[in-house]
This record gives C-alpha cells, structure tokens and sequence, in this order.
C-alpha cells in the first residue's frame, strides 16, 4: 500500500497563496486532490492523469494547478487567490479512493477574510 503525506499547508490572508505538496512512498501515476471542509464531506478538487492530463472542479478553475515529480514521487497543488470558502483539509490520493480507503494525515489549509 503506498502511504501519502501531505504538507504546505498553514493560514493565509484572502487573496493569497499555498503550494501543498503530497510525497507518495511508491509511484503515482493517476493521482488527485481533495478537501474537507468543517461539518462537510471530502470532495474532489483536482486530478492529473498519468500523462500528465489535468482536470478541475469548477470552483478552482483559474486558481488552483496540479502538478507532479514522477522522479521525486510527489504531488503538487498550487493554490492561488484563495478565498475563505477554500479553507479545509486537504488531501492527495488516488482518483477512486473512497471513504474506506487509506487516506493520509492531510494538511490545514485556512484562509482569513
């Protein structure tokens, strides 16, 4: 089983920016992230594909960019002119993982208003 640590993420006033890092104990190929906020479920913020395809939920269109090392196994999320709606727990793992699954100790992302 790959274990994933998440980190990068911290406070951060509105209109500001964080690059979360996700650091893969074997090789990734499709991987995403995802993000729960207090009191809601995890949901999907972004994918990238093994060929390096990218897709976005509509609310980070613009803002936010995934990437990944292969060489260093990581993962990559730069979030930019974050909103205070953006702030949550985030996670990387792979694009099908459901809630039983393994899941990482993900990284507090919050953003002030």
């Amino acid at each position: 089983q790959v274990q994933l640590v998440e980190s990068g993420g911290g406070l951060v006033q509105s209109g500001g920016s964080l690059r979360l890092s996700c650091v893969a104990s074997g090789r990734i190929f499709s991987m995403s992230w995802f993000r729960q906020a207090p009191g809601k479920q995890r949901e999907l913020v972004a994918t990238i594909s093994g060929g390096g395809a990218t897709n976005y939920v509509d609310f980070v269109k613009g803002r936010f960019t995934i990437s990944r090392s292969n060489a260093k196994n990581t993962l990559y999320l730069q979030m930019d002119s974050l909103l205070p709606e953006d702030t949550a727990v985030y996670y990387c793992n792979f694009p099908w993982a459901t809630q039983s699954d393994y899941w990482g100790p993900g990284t507090q992302v919050t953003v002030s208003s």
